[in-house]
This record gives C-alpha cells, structure tokens and sequence, in this order.
C-alpha cells in the first residue's frame, strides 16, 4: 500500500492542540489513496500518561509511571469481517471523546513527563500496519480566586542576622520584605517592598530577589529526584557599614510556567518560591528570606491583567494564558546556594 498511500493523517478541530480538562476532543484522521485499497480496519488509540525516568549506568530507566487517558475506538472495519475496499481520493473519519476531569496539564522535565497522544493505526490484510501520531496538549487550570484568600493577601517577613563567629559578632543585619500577594498567572508582575539595613561591620556585596523552580520527581512511593533551578532574578548592590537599602515596587515578571504542583499527578510535584538574599562581603553565609508562591492559569477578579494573555472569570470574555509552557532544560539547572 505504500504507494497507494499518499496521505494518512491526524488532524484536529483545534489547531492550537490545546485543550483543557472536560472539553471535547474533537478532529479526524484523514486517508488519500492513489488506487483501490483493501484494509482490515483503522483503529485510533488516545492516550495521556505520566512517567518519571532515570538514568543507571548510562541507559534510561522507567521507575514509574501512571495513566490518566487510555480509550482505544475502531473507525473502520469490523472484527468479523473481511477486508474493506476504500476507492482512490481522500477519506475522512471524524472522531470526538470527552477529556475527564482532573486531568494534570502537560510537563516536559529532566527526569519525568506527562504527554498526551493520539495514535491511529492503519491495517493491511497482508499484515502490515501503517502508524502515525499527534500529541495534543493539556492545560489544567488554577482559579486563584477559588484558592484560600491568604494568597490574594499581601505577604510580610523580616528577620535580624548575626555576622561572624559568635565569640566575636560582627553585629547584624535586618531585613525586612513584603509582597503584594502570593498567587500570580504567568505574565504577571510580583510587586517586592524590602528593607535592609546593616548594623554589622561587614559590608554588603549585594541583595537578589531570585524567583525559583523546584520539581520533585516520585516513583513507588520515594523522590527519587529533585531539580531547581533559577527562573528570573533581580539584584542591587552594596550597602556599606551603618547604611540602609530599600527596594519601593521591584518587579519581577512570572515567565510562561505550568501551574504549581501539577494537580491530578502523584509523580511530578512542582513548587516555586520567591528567595531575598543578602550577600556579605568576606566568609560570611548568605542571608535568606523564602516565600512560597502559587502559579495558577486565573487571576484574581478585579485585577487589570490585560499584558498576561489571561482575564478574570468574572470579565465579559474568558481566555487562558497563550503560551503554555511544556519544556523544561535538559542542561544542569542553577539552583541557590
């Protein structure tokens, strides 16, 4: 059949591939054909998994893996028949399945992926089997404002450090930090107030705001594996013995990211969090303010979020994000130290 086979295709109604968790899963898989064909059958089989993998001894390991979609459906030919002959031109066969929900969004990593398929098989009576593949993409959503309020309430800290040995302190340093709120949706910026003043004879090299990624990766029941890495970062610089910074509204930008903790898989949990940093001059250890953050795909109602790509529920039109971010560095990732 390969020379009677032109064209053997997935296509869906959507062509972003974007979907979300209880829309319908819609399109057709498409057949041109030089001659007379005789098939057995064309099967199609959706699939959507989680898996997390490592490597021993320079080959690639399953440890785990679980399955969210399986749905296998036959769009021509029956069991108890013989071959069918399709006329030369082009056939379409329209399918459509319900996405369940809880549905995790999809996730490249490292160590581990959740990837959702289409695959539709074409079959020969003399055996041979002709195969293609579509992957779609799936985006779960987080509504913050269906989240506890605390994460729409401005977020306060502060601490007071000792510098040097404490036989023979240095003095201190206190810092203080504030953040507008700790929910956010990619696009959005998260406003920092902080306050550092140097009561210590030690001078301050510099003080980073470092949004960061950590994704924990779960196999029979363990984590198995942990990957951080830093996703944007704010920095000023010294302050010198007996002086005072302060940072008025710094903004960090949330780049495209998939939501927090991937709900709906136990293999693959992601958490971000926001890190202030002062760095001493000399030996002394950095000082470490950490706040956790929730990334949602909703914003919070009320909130002008026109540059995001996303609008509030209660707005007149609802969209999500328009980029989804899928893909995860292969490369080694800068954790904070």
């Amino acid at each position: 059949m390969s020379r009677k086979l032109l064209k053997f295709l997935i296509l869906f109604d959507n062509p972003s591939l974007l979907y979300f968790p209880g829309q319908f899963l819609t399109g057709r898989v498409l057949v041109e054909l030089e001659d007379d064909t005789p098939v057995l059958g064309l099967y199609l089989h959706i699939l959507g998994e989680g898996c997390v993998r490592l490597k021993s001894r320079g080959q690639e390991r399953v440890y785990d893996k679980e399955n969210y979609i399986d749905f296998r459906m036959r769009l021509l030919g029956e069991s108890s028949q013989g071959p069918i002959i399709l006329s030369p031109g082009i056939h379409s066969f329209p399918f459509k399945l319900g996405l369940p929900l809880g549905l995790p969004s999809t996730f490249l990593g490292k160590h581990g992926w959740i990837q959702y398929f289409c695959k539709a098989a074409l079959k020969e009576p003399n055996g041979l089997v002709h195969k293609n593949q579509q992957v779609f993409i799936v985006m779960s959503p987080i509504d913050l404002n269906l989240e506890p309020p605390v994460v729409a309430q401005p977020f306060h800290c502060e601490m007071e450090h000792k510098l040097g040995m404490p036989c023979a302190s240095s003095g201190t340093v206190k810092c203080r930090l504030r953040l507008g709120k700790g929910g956010y949706i990619p696009g959005e910026k998260i406003h920092i107030w902080a306050s550092v003043t140097n009561n210590s004879r030690v001078e301050i090299k510099a003080t980073e705001a470092i949004l960061t990624e950590t994704i924990q990766y779960t196999a029979r029941g363990k984590v198995v594996q942990t990957e951080r890495r830093e996703l944007t970062t704010l920095s000023r610089g010294k302050i010198k013995s007996g002086h005072k910074d302060e940072w008025i509204n710094e903004k960090l930008v949330v780049p495209p990211l998939p939501p927090t903790n991937l709900r709906g898989c136990n293999l693959i949990r992601i958490q971000y969090e926001l890190f202030f940093i002062v760095i001493p001059k000399s030996f002394n250890k950095k000082i470490k303010l950490q706040v956790p953050i929730l990334i949602a795909t909703y914003p919070l109602r009320g909130e002008n979020n026109t540059n995001t790509g996303s609008l509030s529920r209660s707005g007149s039109k609802e969209r999500y994000p328009t980029i989804l971010p899928t893909y995860r560095p292969t490369s080694e990732s800068k954790s904070v130290k």
